[in-house]
């Protein structure tokens, strides 16, 4: 009896896309806010925006699939490439909290068309590319960073403060515990950078996060001024 070429194809096949449907599926999202005092105060310093200097406020680096081992999936569909006319109406709060600091000096564009790419895409199970963005800027007005950090006494004002004080804080005025990510000026001064809160796979509801990125942030981290 022949073995059936066409069957076993077939069949190779479908193993093969439910191997690829897996790899995509992602267990919670990293909703991940940036200082903008901490960025430009690096190395690699920073450009405004075309649309001029972002307000001194904490600004979305973006909402990132993992998984509950600490490994994430990324640019997870080559062929589904941002497409600025779905967000249209979307992009002047975007600009506002969204901004891209990276040099040269941009409209945006590239950075949130690199975000989708690479991270967005690998939500799509979930979140349609308006949907991934509209659902990001939401966020951002739930997890009011500056103002919960601000009601604790911790402002961007040059000063330093403990790593458990801000974790405490954030926690306090979100119900669950951030990650917190530094970087280190030229003083070698350990700076607040990057907050990580975790988010369901819906985008809507914050959880207690699976696993947190590793800190990289001294005993006394630096709130720098914008």
């Amino acid at each position: 009896m022949k073995p059936n070429f066409s069957f076993l194809f077939k069949l190779l096949i479908l193993q093969y896309l439910a191997v690829l449907s897996i790899s995509q599926e992602f267990d919670f999202f990293y909703f991940v806010q940036q200082w903008p005092g901490a960025y430009c105060d690096t190395k690699q310093s920073c450009c405004y925006p075309k649309t001029g200097k972002p307000s001194a406020d904490f600004s979305i680096h973006g909402l990132w699939p993992n998984y509950n081992d600490g490994s994430w999936p990324s640019n997870c569909d080559p062929d589904s490439v941002f497409d600025k006319s779905q967000i249209s109406d979307l992009i002047s709060n975007m600009e506002k909290d969204w901004p891209s600091l990276s040099c040269p000096s941009s409209n945006g564009m590239r950075f949130w068309s690199h975000e989708w790419e690479k991270h967005g895409t690998c939500a799509e199970s979930e979140l349609d590319q308006r949907e991934y963005f509209e659902t990001t800027l939401k966020l951002k007005q739930k997890v009011n960073l500056l103002r919960i950090l601000k009601n604790a006494g911790i402002e961007p004002d040059d000063g330093f403060y403990t790593l458990e004080s801000i974790s405490e804080a954030i926690k306090e005025g979100t119900g669950f515990t951030p990650g917190i990510e530094c970087n280190r000026d030229s003083a070698r001064n350990s700076q607040l950078y990057q907050v990580y809160m975790c988010v369901d796979t819906s985008g809507s509801n914050l959880i207690e996060c699976p696993v947190l990125p590793r800190s990289k942030c001294g005993e006394q981290i630096q709130f720098p001024k914008f």
